[in-house]
């Protein structure tokens, strides 16, 4: 290709990663804190996958994901997940129009660009089982019609690790839609501080008015093809092929990584070599994605558990075992 061709693909390309790295810094004047998560939720919103975020009650889940849509002008709907609610309380059902005689689709909340699906793990599997046309195949099928949803289509799923009563958990074949499963922790003490400090000032999480629209699907789009260039060498993956296939052997794990765990570990690596001013990816970038892309892909055997073991800490021993190529 042509000096030419590179300098006008790159511009856009350029500009969409200003974009993106200003929109991690607005999400921050509403969210202390959790810049790692805040970067895994960009990276899955660049490669179109969804998202599974993990932790207790109380550290800004639900907040850093309505400040993401608002700072992406991005649609966005949320639906709290309960143990009544229906699969067409979901993705929307037909309705009977008394003045025309006929049934419409009435659209539920799944036709956005951004669905917040809080406490995901509090409906039953029927309805949990809804989700799964639509984040795979970005559609709805209502009485043998296939609806499209909007692009981008994104759902933030949100769950708490230590609540089981009243739960379900998600099944494999669901967990495995997921790109990214991201934990979010508690803050460090001085972030907590901020925290209380903003809420002294008179910070209110319902409104989120100062946030500034920074970037647009647009960008998305600009820097999901550049991320799709982003060179890859055969060694890396060969490394990323290595690291699942270490998950399916370890005596530890009853079930270990699919080749759709592959593809996501390769495409976050990516997304994240782009964000980082890079033109190829490195094994520091698989190691640094293997953890969300791969924990809520692998399954402990009960006498792993027993003994204290982790998906977490399990991958980091996988990591250290398998050699990284020069």
């Amino acid at each position: 290709m042509s000096s030419e061709h590179f300098a006008r693909t790159a511009a856009p390309a350029d500009a969409a990663r200003e974009a993106l790295s200003a929109l991690r810094a607005e999400v921050s004047k509403a969210v202390v804190g959790q810049d790692a998560v805040v970067t895994g939720l960009v990276i899955a919103l660049l490669c179109r996958g969804h998202v599974l975020l993990e932790g207790v009650p109380g550290v800004a889940k639900t907040l850093m994901v309505r400040t993401l849509a608002a700072a992406l002008s991005l649609d966005f709907k949320r639906v709290q997940f309960t143990p009544d609610l229906m699969p067409g309380d979901v993705t929307g059902s037909l309705i009977y129009d008394a003045k025309t005689a006929e049934f419409e689709f009435r659209e539920g909340p799944v036709f956005t660009n951004l669905l917040l699906a809080d406490e995901i793990n509090r409906t039953p599997p029927k309805t949990q089982a809804a989700l799964l046309e639509a984040m795979e195949e970005r559609q709805v099928s209502v009485e043998g019609a296939a609806r499209p949803l909007p692009d981008p289509f994104v759902v933030c799923a949100t769950q708490n690790p230590v609540e089981y009563e009243g739960t379900y958990q998600l099944p494999e074949a669901q967990l495995d839609r997921f790109m990214v499963k991201l934990t979010v922790p508690l803050p460090p003490r001085d972030q907590e501080i901020a925290v209380l400090e903003r809420h002294a000032l008179g910070f209110d999480p319902r409104d989120l008015s100062e946030i500034k629209p920074v970037a647009t699907a647009a960008d998305l789009e600009a820097g999901r093809q550049a991320a799709a260039q982003v060179h890859v060498a055969p060694e890396v993956l060969g490394y990323i092929v290595d690291v699942a296939r270490a998950t399916r052997n370890s005596p530890s794990l009853q079930l270990g990584v699919s080749p759709r765990g592959a593809t996501a570990l390769l495409a976050a690596s990516r997304a994240w070599a782009w964000l980082s001013g890079r033109a190829y990816v490195t094994p520091d970038d698989v190691k640094a994605l293997a953890r969300p892309a791969l924990r809520h892909r692998v399954q402990l055997r009960p006498e792993a558990e027993l003994e204290g073991a982790t998906a977490d800490g399990l991958l980091d021993g996988i990591l250290a075992s398998v050699p990284v190529p020069r």
